[in-house]
């Protein structure tokens, strides 16, 4: 249906933002901003929009922004949908405990509950996630299939799973919207609003969230390529050297020649850098111990990881992790 649906008072939708400390601004505007538009070109109200929080007590962004929210107990139970817009670390979502309750009672009261950005860490705590198809941003997914192993969240921009629904943050809640609004209000609608943001280039929900391998390794050759990918999807049990070159195809001395010639590296040099990087952000990110990183990252022991997160870093992972900490 691509025409405007007839929308009157009583069908408000009201969406709530549940916002957690460190929030993202970004993310928040890229998914209220929208509704606030809708109204705007309809002439009318057609979304109520409301920031949330456990007690009512206004919440920091990540950028120092307060927002003053509404008590999600006291508010929520009006909302056709509410969204918990995340963003930090750990640190920040092990304050949102209070917040699983409330969320599981929403779920069965028949809400529609969406994470964004990092949000979709707190839905899966609340065991909201559980047999669904989600996603959530790249740098927090290392961190929930550690923390949740059952999970396997989608490297999608977002997901609209019934009545779970979860987006990457960033820009992308601009193109959840569109979807959202699409659906109720139809598409030239829908248009007419990302038009209104300048938003010319609408997004699939399976379209990536990062730049193209190409883009980010700073290389086209194939073989390459797949090696690449291939380090960042073997982090716990490295691959060596023969059998990675036997998965591109390609013989070890040329494997080695790709790496000299395309990346002024070595083979192990740049896996190692590969696997020690995702150590750095499950310290900033993870409850996981040192030790525990360690093994994750496909070290035979805490102290070779250490020896070696030092000579990379220049710092040790105890004094990594604290500073985090300390900045949090």
């Amino acid at each position: 249906m691509n025409g405007p649906r007839v929308i009157d008072a009583k069908n408000i939708q009201h969406m709530g933002f549940v916002l957690v400390p460190n929030f993202a601004l970004m993310s928040y505007a890229s998914a209220s901003e929208p509704l606030r538009a809708a109204n705007l070109i309809a002439g009318r109200n057609l979304y109520a929009v409301r920031p949330l929080s456990v007690g009512g007590k206004p919440v920091v962004s990540s950028s120092g922004i307060v927002v003053d929210c509404d008590d999600v107990n006291v508010k929520a139970a009006h909302f056709h949908t509410v969204f918990v817009c995340a963003g930090g670390g750990p640190a920040d979502w092990s304050d949102s405990a209070a917040l699983h309750p409330v969320l599981r009672r929403l779920a069965r009261e028949g809400v529609r509950i969406g994470g964004i950005s990092s949000g979709a860490f707190i839905l899966a705590a609340a065991g909201l996630l559980n047999n669904r198809d989600f996603t959530i941003h790249w740098e927090h997914a290392p961190v929930l299939r550690e923390a949740f192993p059952d999970l396997s969240p989608r490297q999608a921009r977002y997901v609209l799973d019934g009545d779970r629904i979860t987006c990457g943050g960033g820009v992308a809640p601009l193109d959840m919207m569109h979807a959202l609004i699409s659906e109720r209000m139809g598409s030239h609608f829908a248009r007419r609003v990302s038009d209104w943001y300048l938003h010319t280039a609408v997004a699939e929900p399976a379209d990536p969230q990062r730049a193209s391998a190409a883009e980010r390794f700073g290389t086209t050759h194939p073989a390459l390529l797949a090696i690449l990918e291939k380090m960042e999807a073997t982090i716990e049990q490295p691959l060596g050297r023969g059998a990675m070159a036997r998965f591109a195809g390609i013989s070890p001395r040329h494997l080695d020649r790709l790496f000299a010639e395309h990346l002024q590296s070595g083979f192990l040099e740049t896996y190692r850098q590969t696997r020690l990087r995702h150590a750095r952000r499950l310290l900033e990110q993870s409850p996981l111990s040192i030790a525990e990183i360690a093994f994750a990252t496909g070290f035979s022991s805490p102290g070779h990881f250490s020896r070696a997160f030092k000579a990379f870093f220049a710092q040790t992972p105890a004094r990594c992790r604290r500073s985090d900490f300390l900045l949090s």
